[in-house]
This record gives C-alpha cells, sequence and structure tokens, in this order.
C-alpha cells in the first residue's frame, strides 16, 4: 500500500514537471517572436533587445534538458538502489509540520559521510550521502554530491 502513494506522489511530481515544461517552451516561442519583431525595428535599441530576446529561450532550453536530464538520472539511481535493496531508509523523527529533525539528520549524515570516504568510487554511496545532505538542510551540497553520484554512475554504465 505505502508503494502505491510512492507512484501517485511520482506521478504527481511528473505531471508538474510536464506542465511547467509546457509553460516554459511557450514562453520560449513567445520570446522568439518577440525576438524576431525586435530585430526587424530600425532602431538600434530595439535590435540589442531583439537580440537578447532571442539568446534567453535558449539559456531557458539548455536549463531545462539538463534538470529534466538531472531528474531522469537521479531516479534511475534510485530504482537500481531500490531493487539492490539500498535505498537509505527514512525513519528520522520529525517535527508535526512534517520537517526532519536537524539534529536526528545531522547525527545519521555521519553513518552515511564515512560510508562515502571508505567507498570513494562507489555511486551508490555517494547517492546516500547526498539524500543525508538533503535531510539535514544542506540542499546545496547534496545536489552536487548528487551530480557526482550521477557522473559516477555513468561512468559504470
Amino acid at each position: 500500500m505505502e508503494n502505491d502513494g510512492a507512484s501517485k506522489r511520482i506521478s504527481k511530481t511528473k505531471i508538474w514537471v510536464a506542465l511547467i515544461v509546457l509553460l516554459l517552451v511557450f514562453y520560449m516561442v513567445v520570446m522568439m517572436q518577440r525576438a524576431v519583431l525586435l530585430l526587424g525595428d530600425a532602431d538600434w535599441v530595439a535590435k540589442l533587445l531583439g537580440l537578447a530576446y532571442f539568446v534567453i529561450p535558449f539559456v531557458a532550453a539548455w536549463a531545462m534538458i539538463s534538470e529534466i536530464l538531472f531528474g531522469a538520472r537521479t531516479e534511475k539511481m534510485a530504482n537500481v538502489l531500490a531493487a539492490e535493496g539500498g535505498l537509505p531508509v527514512d525513519n528520522l523523527p520529525r517535527t508535526p509540520g512534517g520537517r526532519i529533525l536537524r539534529e536526528a539528520a545531522d547525527a545519521e549524515f555521519e553513518k552515511y559521510k564515512l560510508e562515502a570516504e571508505a567507498a570513494p568510487e562507489d555511486w551508490r554511496s555517494w547517492f546516500r550521502l547526498s539524500c543525508a545532505y538533503d535531510a539535514s538542510g544542506d540542499r546545496k551540497r547534496a545536489r552536487k554530491t548528487m551530480r557526482d553520484a550521477v557522473a559516477m554512475f555513468r561512468a559504470t554504465r
């Protein structure tokens, strides 16, 4: 039954991601149309703005694609770990609002840090360390560590 909730949550997440992607694509199309209009104007300031409007959709597309690939690769790694029984267990105490208690997460973090130090070439240990960073509230390090885990995972495939 718990698996049902997780699959429903994943489905809802994928639906939201698809909606956001559609909105971003719509935004990029509008930006490109505006860029063409501004580039066709005789005023050099308008042409400069048109050039800037032309670049923005490409930057947005690059960011969107890289985030989608990051999410897909992370999901693939999580599926491999789940099949192996290697996902970290989420049994940390929480506040009434649902947030993980920082002290408990920090204590648990040490275990995953030592595991990653003992196996620096194993993407599995870095994946779990990333989850520990996230539970401790350090999102920046969590994402960097997960990117490292993705690179190691891709090198083994």
